[in-house]
């Protein structure tokens, strides 16, 4: 992992990621953690931990994803993982899903807050994480994809600051991160 620098509140970072199952949303994420240092978080992972599951059950995962959503504890769940972001470091977050959680992160950080939405064909996807464990079949994959709690992450993307198509080598997608920063650091 790449150093952490301590930064003054008015140049971090903390970026949103959000894409359909399979777009490259965590190997993002990582990327930035391992290359650049941001803190890495994860919705899923607090999601686990607030309901004592399996954090690597995306089955029960999505389970209780859905009864979050339905029992309107959405803002709970950003508080979360809002409470867990450092102060001063540049963080990463995995997996929004909801507009409630680009509210929230945008009303936390402000002008620090940027969503980067990854994006990929359905096909691409399935390639991506088939022979991973999680899905092990297509039916699989796409009954997850078509969960109700995935179903509100396109409203994400005309939101997003950028949008990363990923549908070349994890390279390509890593050298589209690279220029993000770039772009991002000069806004902030």
């Amino acid at each position: 992992m790449a150093r952490r620098p301590q930064r003054p509140q008015s140049d971090r970072l903390v970026i949103g990621i959000a894409g359909r199952i399979g777009a490259g949303k965590t190997s993002a994420t990582k990327y930035l953690n391992t290359k650049h240092g941001f803190q890495y978080l994860r919705y899923s992972q607090v999601l686990a931990e607030w309901y004592g599951i399996d954090p690597e059950n995306k089955a029960e995962l999505q389970r209780v994803g859905r009864e979050v959503m339905a029992s309107g504890l959405q803002p709970e769940l950003n508080r979360r993982l809002i409470a867990r972001i450092l102060s001063g470091i540049d963080a990463a977050v995995d997996g929004l899903r909801h507009p409630v959680d680009q509210e929230s992160l945008s009303r936390a950080f402000s002008y620090s807050f940027r969503l980067l939405y990854v994006e990929s064909g359905a096909e691409q996807r399935w390639s991506h994480v088939r022979g991973k464990g999680r899905y092990t079949s297509r039916d699989i994959f796409d009954g997850a994809d078509l969960d109700v709690v995935e179903q509100q992450i396109e409203s994400l993307r005309p939101k997003a600051d950028l949008v990363l198509r990923n549908e070349g080598s994890l390279e390509d997608l890593y050298t589209s991160i690279d220029e993000a920063i770039r772009g991002f650091r000069k806004e902030v």
